[in-house]
């Protein structure tokens, strides 16, 4: 089968291509050129895509085509994390753009009243969260009997965060004779094996190979003093082309402290992490997304589902612990065929978590010593004033510069190896 190259020649109604126009969306992904096709044909689709492939367009396309105004909730999309579902929800809007159809977001930590009318009415679709659409079900909320098209978007991250129960409770629920499109981002046995057993004789697409990272991501290391993460941060953001950053903490506490040193410093930020009401960090992502501050900080919570055009720079203030999170948080920027930066802070103590990350990616990132950051020399035992200068290390490594010892050689002077 040839592939289509055009969004002209795949065969979408005038609205559909019509509304694609007014987005700006000029040529299609290649997942998309790929899975619209056979989805709009009525096609399974499995697909393996990380968010920033375009994948939301080559499910919500083909599947928009099929609704029809009217007719009950034909088209039900079910994401990991609220800021997912919003976007898939928000995205819709856009792309049925002169058309009636109505559009809903079913989420936890917000009223439910609204969701009650847009579910009990009929809207046609429905972008949810597993958690908050199971809930509607019990309380007799939903009519899936004219369903025609179910998604599963980001389904690992969704198993990984328990929701099995409730996707296994949707599919018994919904017609058997429905369309389904499962993405994910990783393909692991358990994802695979629900993709088996839920879909029929599917078209299986990969934007890019599972766990890999944008080739126009730059990637850099800074080595630095635990202390010192604040004023390395500080000094990069002056530097030119920081212009919308996202930094991710490993913890809340973290974020609130992160955030609060940047707004001391009269650098505009908001923070976003599972203890802000869900109001905070709907006005955060707003607020970050249309440029009114310039920096947002977050835990995990954001490095999957957050879908904002122009990110400049990712930084891992502290590494994460999981190398498939370095990933998902990296592939914030360098999305769409832009170009990217993503920087990550690494202390002696997080260097092991570094090493698996390159065991990950099957290459070492480049590290970047800046002498008054750098962690190089600085005995483990000593702190404030009575820690030298420049102090003399053992072993004669002297006060030779982070840039020039091996990880070991820093481990061992900082005291965190034998």
């Amino acid at each position: 089968m040839t592939e289509v190259t055009t969004f002209q020649a795949m065969g979408l109604s005038p609205e559909r291509l019509a509304a694609i126009e007014a987005l700006g969306w000029t040529d299609p992904t290649p997942i998309q050129r790929r899975a619209i096709p056979e989805a709009t044909g009525g096609k399974d689709v499995v697909g393996i895509a990380q968010t920033g492939t375009g994948k939301t367009g080559a499910f919500m396309i083909p599947s928009l085509e099929k609704v029809e105004p009217g007719k009950g909730m034909q088209v039900l999309v079910l994401c990991p994390t609220r800021e997912l579902a919003q976007q898939v929800a928000e995205d819709s809007r856009h792309l049925s753009r002169g058309t009636s159809l109505r559009i809903a977001d079913v989420v936890g930590g917000v009223s439910y009243d609204q969701q009650i009318e847009a579910l009990r009415g009929g809207w046609e679709v429905i972008a949810a969260t597993p958690g908050r659409f199971n809930d509607h079900m019990e309380r007799r909320n939903v009519d899936l009997s004219s369903l025609k098209v179910l998604v599963l978007d980001e389904a690992d991250r969704m198993l990984d965060m328990g929701f099995r129960p409730q996707i296994e409770d949707v599919l018994r629920r919904s017609p058997q004779n429905r369309q389904t499109m499962l993405f994910s981002a990783t393909m692991p046995n358990g994802v695979h094996a629900l993709a088996l057993r839920i879909t029929k004789d599917p078209f299986w697409v990969e934007a890019t190979p599972a766990g890999t990272v944008a080739e126009l991501i730059e990637e850099r290391v800074y080595t630095v003093k635990p202390g010192k993460k604040p004023d390395l941060l500080l000094h990069l953001l002056d530097e030119p082309g920081w212009d919308q950053v996202l930094v991710f903490t490993r913890t809340k506490s973290g974020a609130d402290s992160v955030s609060g040193r940047l707004t001391v410093a009269n650098v505009g930020t908001e923070v976003m992490h599972s203890d802000r009401r869900m109001q905070h960090r709907v006005r955060a992502l707003d607020r970050f997304s249309t440029g009114s501050v310039r920096v947002l900080v977050a835990t995990d919570v954001a490095q999957r589902g957050l879908d904002v055009e122009g990110i400049s720079h990712v930084v891992n203030y502290d590494v994460p612990t999981d190398p498939e999170d370095y990933v998902h948080r990296i592939g914030r920027t360098g999305r769409a065929g832009s170009a990217g930066t993503a920087v990550t802070f690494v202390t002696a103590a997080e260097l092991g978590y570094l090493r698996s990350i390159e065991h990950r990616l099957g290459r070492n990132l480049e590290r970047v010593s800046l002498e008054e950051f750098d962690y190089a020399g600085e005995s483990h035992a000593a702190s404030g004033r009575d820690r030298p200068k420049h102090p003399r290390s053992p072993g004669g490594i002297g006060t030779r510069s982070a840039k020039d010892l091996s990880d070991e050689e820093l481990q061992r002077l900082l005291g965190f190896s034998k």
